[in-house]
């Protein structure tokens, strides 16, 4: 029984502790994704394993067109070993800080929400492993530092249990 309330009390925790990007409302400097990835955007990133293991990084560019309620975002990756990505992302605009996002290897639609300077992303991404794709929970906060400068940080879980981290440096031309 002890057990048992021990572990309701962990999860019960775990819930009140979790961030909301309400949170975020006061916070500065604003951020609006459909401006910040208009035009070009530099990335750097690291994919870790659950250990906090570095197990492969990467570099993208990224190019983005905003036409007042859609926002078209090409992205290519290079991974340090050697694979190249390419994904375009359609994201709309469904409300003052509400986005819906689709592309050709997201799983249903990505939802997005945006107050102060966090956006908050999350989404199913079809991920290659073992000659497979497999479907992989991302959840994504970006953190506007500057005019220039953002940082992501990606949780991604698989049937509940986080399997790694994504963490991306972004600078807008």
């Amino acid at each position: 029984m002890r057990l048992l309330l021990a572990v309701i009390s962990i999860l019960l925790l775990n819930s009140c502790s979790e961030m909301k990007p309400e949170d975020y409302k006061n916070t500065k400097p604003i951020i609006k994704i459909e401006e910040y990835f208009q035009g070009n955007v530099k990335a750097w990133g690291m994919l870790q394993e659950r250990s906090g293991e570095v197990k492969r990084q990467f570099v993208a560019d990224m190019k983005g067109e905003f036409d007042g309620q859609n926002l078209i975002l090409n992205e290519t990756f290079i991974w340090n070993d050697g694979e190249k990505q390419e994904r375009r992302w359609k994201i709309k605009k469904v409300g003052d800080n509400r986005y819906e996002g689709t592309a050709s290897d997201v799983v249903g639609v990505a939802k997005g929400v945006s107050f102060g300077s966090a956006f908050k992303f999350e989404y199913k991404l079809l991920v290659p492993y073992k000659d497979k794709k497999i479907k992989i929970k991302f959840d994504d906060w970006i953190f506007k530092q500057d005019e220039k400068t953002a940082i992501n940080k990606a949780t991604l879980t698989k049937f509940g249990f986080k399997v790694g981290e994504l963490t991306v440096f972004f600078v807008k031309d």
